[in-house]
């Protein structure tokens, strides 16, 4: 990693401007959103292709680009986890479903794009028929058409690959048709990704298996994904070349029992979901937590101020996630009187976690690709986005028509339909419990957008644009030279389209095609 790019994982701690900035907001008890300021543009040598994207979304868990998908269960299922790691973030699985089916989430995200597989699916029955093993992989939901085969003492026997699916009679046995032993490639578990990667490509083949001396199966390599790494490429993938990938969970007891599914499935990162986190249960499942799983990352949200990011971070947070009430679905201001402008819990939360090697992610109050920026200006690491991408191919559910405009659902955590099964994150009960749900967010639609792909390439180009207008060529430049300025209501017009009728909104497209 070069010099550029290092400077991005810590948190600026040169931010004077910013600094003062701030603690004059502060002194007049001044909150400050997105549509309240912005930077100053500065002298620039930067080219918007020469600026780094690269980030941390916890200690441990880095991503390409700074942003996350919400864990929203209108938001982020596998396959926006997939399209988030494929583009170089990463996407937070919401925890609405059982924790079965929130570990098999994670698990298709982790096999989708394998490099080396540690516990491949295999196939022990050799009298399976192939017709059997294909309604098995259809009802799995895999994509894949490779399994290795083993016997009864875990050796690998052979292999069936998807040309057996395709020209093999439905009627013969895994048996009758897998390729044997003395035809495969093996290797050795020690081997390295370069060495595994000319092995296939050297003998054509596009499974590699690997066996321990006594020819126990321990893992295989796809030649694809080997492929996929020797080229490079935007994919945000954990150590073994797998996709990275994020949990929510909630709190006490059933918090522990959902996260030791999700660890074993190995997801990179556990999010503890809660509306407020500066609370006991928070600090007490945290402690709990890092004790229990050591080597997995635990994010906590959401809080805004800079108090809660302190006690978080002594009680072992290895991320913080930031944003009381700025949601576009969220109403808990309108419903409790409570909340804070984001821009300002922004920065107050990241002041806090300097020099702690914690990261902030800004869940909340995103509209465009310019907030964006000033939200990673004010401190935050990443920005977690429901709405911007709310309405993708990826999120969950069915296109409905509403008027002429194709549109999905699009709702808060905390609506009345959501928490019936999410009550934990938007604490029920006391005098009123069971007599009347209280609801801290809206159902709503919103217009279909196209893919993640494009959509992010939208916001990520105004992020870039932003960035060279400022003379940054990483976000931990971006922050250093951050000069926020307040604006007044006329400034604030001023700097929007005005005095014209827009006929064409902005929204997500591909390039004109060359003629």
């Amino acid at each position: 990693m070069d010099e550029r790019h290092e400077k991005t994982h810590c948190l600026s701690t040169e931010m004077g401007d910013t600094d003062d900035f701030f603690a004059v907001m502060e002194r007049d008890r001044i909150g400050l959103s997105f549509g309240d300021v912005r930077l100053r543009s500065q002298f620039s040598n930067v080219l918007p292709g020469h600026v780094s994207f690269s980030t941390r979304f916890s200690r441990n868990v880095s991503l390409r680009i700074p942003v996350a998908s919400a864990a929203m269960d209108t938001v982020t299922e596998h396959e926006m986890a997939i399209a988030m790691a494929m583009a170089g973030g990463i996407g937070i699985i919401h925890r609405n479903m059982t924790p079965e089916a929130q570990a098999n989430e994670v698990d298709r995200v982790k096999f989708f794009t394998n490099a080396r597989i540690e516990k491949p699916i295999c196939i022990r029955n050799t009298s399976q028929t192939i017709d059997e093993v294909r309604r098995w992989r259809e009802e799995k939901g895999y994509r894949f058409t490779s399994f290795p085969v083993l016997d009864s003492a875990g050796r690998l026997i052979g292999l069936i690959t998807g040309d057996h699916f395709g020209y093999s009679d439905g009627a013969q046995t895994v048996g009758q048709v897998m390729k044997g032993v003395r035809e495969l490639v093996t290797a050795t578990e020690g081997i390295t990704v370069p060495d595994a990667y000319e092995l296939l490509r050297h003998n054509q083949k596009k499974i590699l298996p690997l066996v321990n001396e006594k020819r126990e199966l321990v893992g295989i390599y796809v030649y694809s994904d080997l492929k996929r790494i020797a080229a490079g490429g935007l994919y945000n993938t954990d150590g073994n070349g797998n996709l990275r990938v994020g949990a929510a969970i909630g709190v006490g007891e059933g918090a522990l029992s959902r996260a030791a599914l999700l660890v074993e499935k190995k997801v990179d990162v556990l999010v503890i979901d809660t509306a407020h986190a500066n609370t006991v249960s928070v600090f007490e499942t945290l402690r709990a937590l890092k004790f229990r799983f050591q080597d997995t990352d635990v994010v906590v949200g959401n809080i805004s101020e800079e108090e809660a990011a302190r006690t978080l971070i002594d009680a072992g947070a290895d991320g913080l996630k930031v944003g009381q009430g700025a949601g576009s679905i969220c109403i808990t201001g309108t419903v409790t009187g409570v909340g804070r402008a984001q821009l300002s819990a922004i920065y107050w939360s990241a002041r806090a976690a300097r020099g702690s090697g914690v990261p902030v992610c800004a869940d909340g109050g995103i509209r465009s690709s310019g907030d964006i920026t000033l939200a990673l200006a004010a401190g935050a690491h990443t920005v977690m986005l429901g709405n911007l991408l709310a309405g993708t191919e990826e999120v969950p559910g069915m296109v409905v028509i509403v008027g002429n405009t194709r549109m999905k659902i699009y709702r808060g955590m905390g609506s009345a339909s959501a928490i019936v099964g999410n009550a934990d994150r938007y604490v029920q009960g006391g005098k009123f419990d069971g007599k009347v749900v209280i609801a801290e967010g809206v159902e709503a639609a919103v217009p279909v957008k196209g893919t993640v792909a494009s959509v992010l390439a939208e916001y990520l180009g105004g992020l870039e644009r932003g960035m060279t207008a400022v003379g940054a060529d990483s976000l931990a430049t971006l922050q250093k030279n951050a000069r926020f300025e307040r604006l007044t209501q006329a400034a604030a017009v001023e700097l929007r389209p005005h005095d014209v009728t827009v006929i064409q909104e902005v929204v997500p497209r591909a390039p004109f095609a060359s003629k």
